[in-house]
């Protein structure tokens, strides 16, 4: 039975356990919200050699995870390691591990594998800008917000190794089935290892079934070092060829033929959508379409990852048809937008004034004039053009670091039209 208490925080009920340590599900009277606390069993921290190999993941986990803040990695809130307890408080997400979507009875859609994948890369490539290697990349250390959705959380960086502080390495530790070769043999590790680890993740998410498996470490290790891991639609013939291909270059076992960069995996996962072999609802724009695609924009350029993630949530993306009337001039304004894809014509009183390409925006001056908030000329779709649209009451609930960074692109593009206008009017 749970302990009523760990510390402050008041014990509603058991979310997990596993053979070192047991997950609750606990309330923090203090901040006044869910938490999860990892707790090291009382038996491990009895045991001499363990309890101190464990003490030192827990406190690796509170350090790595506590100067990591993105919104796909679990944030830890506070920590306990002492000789007569370890713990770790941690957010709360109530979607359950990615273990329950590697069963063959429970394979998610293909897009959505894609999107849990990218969002996993783009935290880890965060943690590798920070310094930071997981070297335990797998299901159940990816955790799902929502159990049917794709927004996801890499917690359990107790396993992490500083690459700038060799000293920081754990020996020993790591789960054998998702190991990179470098891993297994024992030799210097950076990022390309949580590359291979992830991929294998793909893998499974893809098949239900890992590239290697045995019934013994010794020969599983052996394989991993050794073999060339099979194709996932070797095992499932529907998998399109893009993803066998992503996932064959990020299980490469010589890891200089393997993705080099976080970005190069992203980026492959992006084009992924963009493949015949995977069908995407049209009309709809899944998350890594709409990270690539501002990632790519110049006007979001200085955004660190987590704040476009804030203005992925805050926005409406969509798509519209030729001839569609965007804006309209003379009326009330209260969003501003920016073009992903296709043409649009800037007209006033039916003379074209200007015409906007992808990565251009449109709106913002009603949205931020002291005048009413009165747009000055209609926007009409010129092509099929797939646009993001941030509405005001939303931009007020953006962080003030993102606010910023918008305000101060937006100044750039400001600027840039006013020298465009005066060199236009100084030619006449």
């Amino acid at each position: 039975m749970a302990a009523e208490r760990i510390g402050k925080y008041e014990v509603r009920r058991q979310l997990g356990a596993g053979a070192t340590s047991v997950v609750y599900l606990a309330w923090d009277p203090f901040n006044l919200r869910e938490v999860a606390i990892k707790q090291l069993r009382p038996e491990i921290l009895r045991d001499r050699e363990r309890g101190r190999l464990h003490r030192q993941l827990f406190l690796n986990e509170a350090a790595f995870s506590g100067r990591l803040h993105h919104p796909h990695i679990v944030q830890t809130h506070d920590a306990v390691v002492d000789d007569h307890n370890a713990y770790v408080v941690m957010d709360y997400v109530p979607g359950g591990t990615l273990e329950r979507l590697t069963r063959p009875s429970s394979l998610a859609a293909f897009e959505r594998v894609i999107e849990i994948i990218f969002k996993a890369s783009r935290a880890l490539d965060y943690a590798f800008h920070q310094g930071i290697t997981h070297r335990d990349i797998k299901p159940a250390n990816i955790l799902l917000m929502t159990p049917e959705g794709s927004d996801i959380r890499v917690s359990d960086f107790g396993a992490a190794l500083h690459t700038a502080q060799e000293t920081t390495q754990i020996a020993g530790v790591g789960s054998p089935a998702y190991m990179s070769p470098q891993q297994v043999r024992e030799v210097p590790l950076d990022h390309r290892t949580d590359i291979y680890s992830l991929g294998v993740v793909m893998f499974e998410l893809l098949t239900g079934r890992l590239p290697f498996e045995s019934d013994n470490n010794y020969t599983l290790l052996y394989r991993i070092a050794n073999d060339t891991p099979p194709k996932p639609s070797e095992l499932r013939p529907e998998v399109p060829e893009a993803l066998d291909t992503i996932v064959r270059r990020a299980t490469e076992r010589d890891v200089e033929h393997r993705y080099q960069s976080w970005a190069e995996f992203s980026h492959d996962l992006a084009l992924a959508f963009r493949n015949h072999s995977v069908e995407i609802t049209r009309g709809s724009i899944p998350d890594t379409e709409k990270f690539e695609a501002l990632r790519t924009m110049h006007f979001f350029r200085e955004f660190a990852d987590a704040e476009l993630w804030e203005v992925i949530g805050l926005s409406q993306f969509g798509r519209v048809q030729p001839g569609t009337l965007i804006m309209r001039e003379d009326e009330g304004g209260d969003s501003f937008s920016f073009i992903l894809e296709g043409e649009a014509h800037v007209k006033r009183r039916g003379h074209l004034l200007n015409i906007l390409t992808a990565g251009e925006c449109f709106g913002e001056v009603a949205v931020f004039s002291a005048a009413g908030g009165v747009r000055s000329a209609s926007v009409e779709a010129a092509t099929e053009v797939s646009l993001i649209t941030i509405r005001a009451h939303a931009l007020r609930r953006a962080s003030d670091t993102c606010r910023m960074r918008l305000y101060k692109a937006f100044l750039e593009v400001l600027a840039t039209r006013l020298s465009l206008a005066t060199a236009r009017i100084s030619n006449l």
